[in-house]
């Protein structure tokens, strides 16, 4: 019977190849190659988008930052001792240590600065102004560098009448970076020059 069943058993596997290691091979060099294109093309993808988040986030920043401020009291000036306001002055300084601001004059066709006035009764757009380094120029003629001041003279146009307990704003807009807004109100009685801190 042992006999019978070890020659049925050779009829049966007759014939039968197996796959021999050189093929297995191949196939498993075929998988790798595959995976890692695959990985790669997904990675690329990752740090891909993982930059483009990044620009986002740094030009977010950029935008949101203020490059300017507002150092000391902002006053303004009675000239005519009409106890109506005709100019604010404030001082702006620079807020980042490596970043300067181009204050090129508003009269140039390019305004790298623009001033808005509004108070309860009126907007203006682009008022005039005029700058005054304080201090010792580091770089440019126009330009707010680290370290620098300037002393801000804006003209409150004429249509406007500021008086005793009223309230005016002032928005500074650069190019880059956010507004500066200055809201300030006067007290009972107008004098030349008004310290409103």
């Amino acid at each position: 019977m042992n006999k019978t069943f070890l020659k049925l058993m050779g009829k049966f596997h007759r014939n039968q190849q197996g796959i021999t290691g050189l093929e297995t091979a191949i196939i498993l060099i075929a998988f790798v190659t595959v995976a890692s294109v695959l990985a790669y093309s997904v990675l690329s993808a990752g740090i891909f988008s993982a930059e483009r988040g990044k620009e986002t986030v740094y030009s977010g920043l950029d935008q949101a930052q203020s490059s300017m401020q507002v150092r000391g009291s902002v006053y303004v000036t009675d000239n005519d001792s009409d106890q109506i306001v005709d100019q604010i002055q404030f001082t702006l300084a620079s807020v980042l240590g490596d970043e300067a601001v181009d204050l090129t004059d508003t009269s140039s066709d390019d305004n790298n600065v623009v001033i808005n006035y509004s108070d309860n009764e009126l907007f203006v757009q682009n008022v005039e102004w005029v700058k005054t380094l304080l201090g010792k120029e580091r770089g440019g003629l126009d330009m707010l560098d680290p370290d620098e001041a300037f002393l801000i003279t804006v003209d409150v146009p004429s249509s406007a009448s500021i008086e005793a307990y009223d309230t005016f704003t002032l928005q500074v807009i650069p190019t880059k970076g956010a507004a500066i807004t200055i809201t300030r109100t006067l007290p009972a009685s107008v004098l030349a020059i008004n310290d409103l801190h």
